[in-house]
């Protein structure tokens, strides 16, 4: 452990059920490997020195003891409990691990770079900050970094089933009540253009063509050596560009503009048209 008073631990937010792409966090990468996605994360997440716990948080569902079976494999730690409500299936394991501080990361971002984790930790410990997120870096490296004062706090007050499944959303709608600042990327790594989460088919080939290329020189490659291979080969973006990131709707009409949107993307314009026009 670091020589610090407060317990930093990384939770590992992993289950083998998935609307787009079921067992994705067990997938081999690259392809026909042995090591999985799951894996990766905490091979990375053992590179930080900011870290001194490794939890993976999965259900209690039988079907994810194949989640567990990688957390042992890895050497690390596991706690498992609700499906639905992650938010508390997060702040028990932070309780049971005695965590005072916890590094929130999900089961899908195998590119995740253990130098910008500790970066970010480093900054959320100096300043005391309740939730430290970064913003603007490729989509599947960003980090998020909380208090457990701040899970707690979401535990008690979120009531909205959509509070209880995405952790941080209630903590960042109060900055009134939890100190809570963002980390911008600088320029050079600003590209929330490149996609490296896993949600898709299409992302899953775009990440075999990753580590096909970087895996094998650098074990740990992070945002710099991803950044410099996408302006190499500008047409890796392509692989996965009609891939829309999931996001958080609050209401019908949110719904509607990004149903629209979606259309577009996919150039499905008959149905683009006929929702418009049901819309005017």
């Amino acid at each position: 452990m670091q020589d610090k008073a407060k317990k930093v631990g990384a939770v590992i937010q992993a289950r083998v059920s998935s609307a787009r792409l079921p067992g994705k966090v067990l997938l081999s990468l690259p392809y026909g490997s042995d090591v999985s996605v799951c894996g990766h994360i905490i091979r990375r997440l053992k590179k930080a020195k900011s870290i001194d716990e490794i939890i993976v948080a999965t259900t209690s569902n039988p079907y994810d003891d194949k989640v567990v079976n990688v957390a042992d494999s890895e050497g690390v730690e596991h706690y498992r409990g609700s499906e639905e409500d992650v938010l508390a299936r997060f702040f028990d394991a932070a309780k049971k691990y005695q965590l005072d501080e916890i590094v929130r990361i999900t089961g899908d971002n195998p590119c995740i770079d253990y130098t910008l984790i500790d970066e970010v930790v480093q900054i959320h410990l100096q300043v005391n900050n309740d939730f430290t997120v970064t913003r603007q870096y490729p989509v599947g490296m960003n980090v998020e970094v909380l208090s457990f004062k701040a899970l707690k706090f979401a535990y008690k007050n979120a009531k909205k089933a959509q509070e209880r499944e995405h952790l941080t959303l209630y903590i960042q709608a109060h900055p009134e009540v939890l100190k809570v600042s963002e980390k911008k990327a600088p320029n050079d790594y600003r590209c929330s253009d490149i996609r490296v989460t896993l949600d898709t088919k299409e992302d899953y080939a775009l990440l075999n063509c990753i580590f096909e290329f970087l895996y094998e020189k650098d074990n740990y490659f992070g945002i710099d050596r991803l950044v410099s291979l996408y302006r190499q080969k500008p047409w890796l973006a392509t692989i996965n560009n009609k891939v829309g990131q999931k996001k958080i709707l609050n209401t019908l009409e949110d719904e509607l503009a990004e149903a629209v949107r979606v259309l577009d993307l996919q150039e499905l314009n008959r149905a683009k048209k006929l929702l418009m026009n049901h819309l005017k």
